[in-house]
């Protein structure tokens, strides 16, 4: 999908609509997003701000999902790239965020170590299976579960953060890993980690979204559609020329290019307005979620999702 311009999203805000800019915009990203790594290294949305009365672009770095979204729900940043399950456990903790853009999502497995006598999902009844609470992973988990017949109550679920979870894979401490490019990669290439189930299986696959702070997206939504515009021509620029992200990537982050290209390989580089079958999606997730006590109450997906100004 090609990126569109504010006009063409339909976000370009009436003079009512829009307040002063304020002098900083804040972008929270992960050290496994080469895509806002890219973004913040060719400067192109301080640029594009720069011209709107921004001074900066403040960059904020976060280890996975949930973390980004308290912070987003508390105000710290203003903008935010996560999986599919960090904005359903937000809404549902009554944080003040909207869904801005939607891009695929990064491809997940189901990991086991290379000597492990697990050979399928089945297998995993009564084993320690890791993964970041209310993260992406999260969701995986439940469907991968779900196709062999399981539920959570049949695993011993652990909640760890990416970089805990490597200890904890390497050490022998659990028994599977539920975790995303590119720690896929690396597990796959460093620690010969086997696949028992994967996104390509398409009762797994999901999205990912850009999210926005509620009152930010309210009073900002020029700046905010001038950014996500700038997202999306890299996006496509990225999926034209995965070799140099790659290269990129491993500059920036230490992580290995092998692992990297292993990443973009696999992955799927579009970006686009949130659709009718995104919000299908998540309400699917979400009321998923709430029927197995996951998340405490039931949630409308479509009342946080951003639109444009009236009178557009």
């Amino acid at each position: 999908m090609l990126a569109l311009s504010a006009a063409a999203w339909g976000l370009v805000p009436s003079a009512r609509a829009q307040s002063a800019p304020p002098r900083e915009v804040r972008i929270g990203f992960q050290k496994g997003s080469a895509l806002l790594l890219l973004v913040r290294k060719q400067q192109v949305i301080e640029k594009r701000l720069k011209a709107l009365g921004v001074s900066s672009v403040k960059w904020v770095e976060f280890q996975f999902g949930p973390p980004m979204l308290e912070a987003l729900g508390a105000g710290v940043i203003d903008l935010g790239s996560v999986g599919d399950t960090p904005p359903v456990f937000a809404q549902a903790g009554g944080s003040q965020l909207v869904y801005a853009a939607a891009t695929p999502s990064a491809q997940h497995a189901v990991l086991v170590p290379k000597d492990s006598p697990v050979r399928s999902v089945a297998d995993l009844r009564g084993r320690k299976v890791a993964f970041g609470k209310g993260s992406s992973a999260h969701n995986v988990t439940v469907k991968a579960l779900a196709t062999a017949g399981l539920k959570l109550d049949d695993i011993t679920p652990v909640y760890l953060s990416p970089a805990d979870a490597t200890a904890a894979f390497n050490g022998g401490n659990i028994d599977a890993w539920v975790v995303w490019d590119p720690y896929y990669a690396i597990a796959q290439e460093r620690y010969g980690a086997r696949v028992i189930a994967d996104t390509s299986d398409k009762r797994l696959a999901s999205a990912s979204y850009y999210m926005a702070g509620k009152e930010f997206a309210a009073r900002q939504p020029a700046l905010l559609s001038a950014t996500l515009d700038e997202i999306g021509k890299l996006t496509v620029w990225s999926g034209q020329h995965r070799d140099e992200l790659a290269a990129l990537a491993a500059e920036a982050t230490g992580i290995d290019v092998r692992s990297w290209s292993a990443a973009f390989g696999r992955a799927e580089f579009s970006f686009g307005p949130v659709t009718d079958a995104h919000v299908a999606q998540q309400q699917q997730l979400a009321d998923t979620f709430q029927a197995l006590g996951i998340i405490p109450r039931k949630i409308a997906v479509a009342d946080i999702v951003w639109r444009a100004p009236a009178g557009q």
